[in-house]
């Protein structure tokens, strides 16, 4: 193997790892950003797992996090705005992926 062979196989595993990393951030953040709705909202225990998957599954709508945006701003309805659905996302997206670095 020569050594642009070596770089080339180090690029796509680097790629791939930086893949996964960012799909289990955004996972984890949809997690507690439905978490944190599910209380907001009241939800009692036994339907708060049901409540993580819908907001979970609302991710693969449309690419982007805008479908998660909108699917928890549009539940809680008056309770919050879609710029603090944003807000409270980007808090939790920063410290799961602290989370992740102190992991690896």
């Amino acid at each position: 193997m020569s050594i642009f062979d070596d770089r080339e196989s180090a690029f796509e595993s680097k790629f791939a790892h930086d893949a996964e990393m960012q799909f289990k951030a955004e996972a984890r953040c949809n997690k507690l950003l439905a978490l944190w709705a599910a209380k907001k909202l009241g939800k009692p225990e036994d339907a708060v797992a049901a409540y993580v998957a819908e907001v979970i599954k609302s991710d693969f709508e449309e690419a982007g996090h805008e479908d998660v945006v909108r699917k928890v701003a549009g539940d809680l309805g008056d309770a919050s705005s879609a710029d603090e659905v944003r807000l409270k996302r980007a808090e939790f997206l920063a410290q799961v992926k602290a989370e992740l670095v102190a992991e690896n």
